[in-house]
């Protein structure tokens, strides 16, 4: 049998907004605060990931933020004829300062703020909470443009994002403002039931976790998002339980190939790439949490 109403609505709920909220005003006024090394530079903070997007559930607990530096950018030229390419280099020269000085920096001024609970990693910097603060992913990186035109500096035209850079190079480009943008308008779009059924999904993916159906990591809610964005919006609507069905019912027979992410700057589902999910992974989590969903 379906999942009940009653248990579908206690997981559409969102989780903890007041302390997150609080986290993220805590930590934006450290990162601005006019004493960092960095602070004459521009720079931009924002707010990624389920507490940003308004998916997060009551197992949720860091919140996430992009500080990122505008005073340079990163590029791709692929899509301007060689002449523009010509035209663009010789508009924009190289700058000192970068995506590599720029990480550093905010790496020190947290240590300097909180010691012992940052704790860098490959992407992003965690900042371990403390009291009423949550934990906390920071994420230093730099705008990103994907160029559409360039003419000149007052004839251009480009999709922005931010990019970051791996250890051993790898550069990572996304588009956070636009995947927020869209899933906004999404579920404005359905009446207000995509955000709270992204949450259900999100939950149930954690139960099936917890009870050893799935391993933890396979269906991060970046992709949980993605996928339900892509879903009908008239299949939206009327109780939690036809929203999930009739999701779920279109996602197993769709050309998943054609799914594309939340940002719609790439492919939702793509093997041994860095922004999209693997197709295996996705096939698998759907098995799996349709037979949770009809065997409950």
């Amino acid at each position: 049998m379906a999942i009940p109403e009653a248990q579908l609505d206690v997981w559409s709920a969102q989780g903890s907004v007041t302390q997150s909220k609080n986290t993220y005003a805590s930590l934006k006024a450290v990162l601005e605060d006019p004493a960092s090394p960095y602070h004459a530079k521009s720079f931009t903070i924002l707010l990624q990931g389920s507490y940003g997007n308004d998916t997060n559930v009551y197992a949720d607990s860091d919140v996430d933020l992009v500080i990122r530096l505008d005073s340079t950018f990163n590029y791709s030229l692929e899509n301007l004829s060689e002449m523009a390419k010509t035209d663009f280099d010789s508009a924009f020269a190289n700058v000192e300062y970068g995506y590599a000085d720029f990480k550093k920096d905010v790496l020190s001024w947290l240590f300097t703020k909180y010691g012992s609970a940052v704790h860098p990693g490959n992407k992003a910097l965690y900042v371990a909470g403390n009291g009423n603060r949550r934990d906390a992913d920071v994420l230093p990186c730099v705008s990103f443009r994907k160029y559409r035109k360039f003419n000149s500096m007052n004839d251009q035209d480009y999709v922005e994002g931010i990019c970051f850079f791996f250890p051993d190079g790898t550069r990572i480009i996304n588009y956070p403002r636009q995947h927020s943008d869209n899933l906004t308008w999404k579920h404005q779009q359905t009446g207000g039931w995509l955000k709270p059924a992204v949450r259900i999904l999100k939950n149930m993916r954690n139960r099936m976790v917890n009870d050893g159906v799935i391993e933890e990591g396979l269906a991060p809610s970046y992709y949980l998002e993605g996928m339900l964005y892509n879903v009908p919006t008239d299949l939206f609507g009327t109780t939690y339980a036809h929203t999930l069905t009739h999701a779920l019912a279109w996602l197993a027979k769709t050309d998943r190939s054609k799914l594309v992410c939340a940002n719609e700057q790439y492919y939702l589902l793509w093997k041994d790439t860095r922004t999209s999910w693997d197709p295996d992974k996705c096939e698998l989590f759907l098995d799996r949490v349709l037979d949770f969903w009809n065997n409950w």
